[in-house]
């Protein structure tokens, strides 16, 4: 089976260990040292005898014209998470080629990223430590009558893979989970070990809230002024989801009066001189949580497997559904 790295250069390094490679340059035929930022350069010959494309970020669209070139493609195995920016009509509208996604595996690092945040939110960390560095450790600036993860009241805003995989987390503590999500059923979320709720209620009864819903029309500025207002004092909001589904001005009113606390992985286009980088009780972080370092690993292994199950003629793990993408990112 003939296979290309579509992706930038030198990417499938970080994606894949060397012993990773090894065993996928013995499933299918592909030179693992060579990568194609772009399918264009490639004569007709070459691409005519392609089975198989593997792709990652900044992997080139995969348009209508890109795909007549590419008779013989039986899969697309992407070794990230969303496919919009590969994938196309013309793409999914190809029911011989299947494709595939590391979605799943991109969600475990979120995931315990996000747990991590929330107990440290239940000890009020944020704010206990702003506190501390305020008076240098010289004054007692903490009431051990706050806080606490002991019956503490998490809500999750959507059952999205991320989301599942906190909510799996979250069993090991003793705690109340609350989700939030109009296309799971209320049985499924209690499977899941958690409490179904509507979207304002979660907000009013949280000591955490957390955002785990995909950016698509029907989510942005979704979490609105009014639901931030309606947090309790001393709660925290977390996102690891994307900047587009909250209201950022009433986010930023809320935090700079000190009542809320927040941990904000996603907001790269904040300005330098937005007051949110000074704020003591708000954790900006550059996109962090998502698979790093090591981590890009699991993705290499998520889409080895897909490989050696096209190979051995088996279903895919994770298959991209058409149907979804409008509720998934």
């Amino acid at each position: 089976m003939k296979a290309l790295l579509t992706m930038p250069q030198d990417q499938q390094h970080q994606m894949f260990s060397p012993t990773q490679l090894a065993e996928l340059s013995e499933v299918v035929e592909i030179d693992v040292h060579r990568t194609v930022p772009e399918l264009s350069v490639l004569g007709d010959e070459e691409l005519r005898e392609v089975e198989l494309l593997i792709t990652g970020w900044g992997s080139p669209r995969l348009d209508a014209e890109t795909l007549v070139r590419l008779p013989r493609l039986r899969a697309v195995v992407h070794t990230a998470g969303t496919l919009r920016h590969v994938g196309s009509e013309a793409l999914w509208a190809r029911e011989d080629v299947v494709v595939t996604t590391a979605a799943r595996a991109n969600a475990v690092p979120v995931a315990e990223f996000t747990v991590a945040q929330i107990l440290l939110a239940g000890k009020q960390s944020l704010q206990r430590e702003a506190a501390h560095r305020r008076c240098r450790g010289q004054e007692h600036t903490s009431s051990i009558d706050l806080g606490g993860n002991y019956g503490a009241v998490v809500g999750l805003i959507g059952a999205s893979r991320v989301g599942r995989e906190v909510a799996r987390l979250l069993r090991h503590f003793d705690l109340t989970v609350l989700i939030s999500d109009p296309f799971v059923s209320g049985e499924e979320v209690r499977q899941l070990g958690a409490e179904p709720s509507a979207l304002d209620d979660l907000f009013r009864r949280s000591d955490v809230v957390s955002l785990h819903a995909p950016d698509v029309r029907s989510t942005q500025g979704m979490v609105t002024r009014e639901l931030l207002a309606s947090m309790r004092d001393g709660t925290t909001f977390i996102n690891t989801a994307r900047p587009a589904l909250v209201d950022l001005d009433a986010l930023r009113e809320q935090l700079l009066t000190g009542r809320l606390s927040a941990v904000l992985d996603v907001n790269d286009d904040l300005a330098p001189d937005d007051p949110l980088w000074e704020a003591p009780s708000v954790s900006i972080t550059p996109h962090i949580a998502g698979s790093l370092g090591n981590e890009l690993h699991r993705l290499g292994e998520s889409a080895l497997e897909e490989v050696r199950r096209l190979r051995a003629g088996e279903p895919a793990q994770y298959p991209v559904d058409r149907r979804a993408l409008e509720i998934v990112a």
